[in-house]
């Protein structure tokens, strides 16, 4: 008896970010502006998997941003604003933008439509999720900043299991964090290529709102507290 085997030929996703065999659901979506972003499904959660761009609420209405780009806004009052980093529009166009927290949780939504900024309780499914092995343990089992991090962009570091170290072998989950910087209230710019903020809606403290953050030197996901001028980026998830 001979016993016949065919194999079918499957084609992996081409592009510089290559998501592990696990993540088996991809897909996109589209902003008000028409800026369209790749999305993946990871654990029961669909994620954007590009930083957002929008210079408008899903309502139409117009993010402000400040002239100059390096404006202080340290002593305005709840500012609602966007920036390129360093006022340079080629940047926004691969890393996306920054935003105040203002602006990210304002209830005109900045997200596309059927899709919200995420809050702490967002963040921790995914983090969860990520640590649990889905993706295979790269140093241990909180190693997930390695997992997020996209495979280019980031400033070199040579300790294993950081988003710096071998970028070939990061973005595992296909979340493509990409490390577009911080905006600091009194308008210096500083971090891109280190550090890929990321807002949460989650503000428990006066003044201050969660920022999760994946950084080129440190292997877990970290949660930190920012002041809500802080203009840094923002991933949507689908409500």
């Amino acid at each position: 008896m001979i016993l016949i085997v065919t194999a079918a030929l499957i084609t992996l996703p081409q592009g510089c970010n290559k998501p592990s065999d696990n993540v088996i659901e991809k897909g996109k979506v589209t902003d008000f502006e028409g800026n369209v972003y790749g999305t993946v499904k990871i654990g029961t959660q669909w994620w954007m998997a590009d930083n957002l761009k929008a210079t408008k609420y899903n309502n139409g209405d117009q993010i402000g941003s400040t002239v100059p780009n390096s404006l202080s806004i340290a002593d305005a009052t709840s500012p609602k604003y966007n920036w390129a980093y360093m006022g340079n529009e080629s940047y926004a166009a691969i890393y996306g933008r920054l935003y105040t927290w203002y602006a990210a949780a304002d209830s005109r939504n900045v997200c596309p439509a059927g899709w919200h900024v995420p809050s702490d309780v967002d963040w921790k499914v995914l983090d969860d999720y990520v640590n649990s092995g889905a993706f295979g343990e790269i140093v241990g089992p909180n190693s997930s900043a390695k997992a997020l991090a996209s495979t280019t962009g980031w400033v070199l570091y040579g300790i294993t299991g950081n988003p710096g170290q071998d970028m070939a072998s990061n973005n595992k989950s296909g979340f493509s964090a990409m490390p577009g910087g911080i905006r600091q209230p009194a308008g210096t710019y500083s971090s891109a290529g280190l550090g890929a903020y990321y807002w949460s809606t989650t503000a428990d403290i006066p003044l201050l709102a969660s920022c999760w953050l994946v950084y080129f030197d440190l292997s877990t996901l970290q949660e930190r507290n920012y002041t809500k001028d802080t203009g840094v980026s923002v991933r949507c998830v689908k409500d």
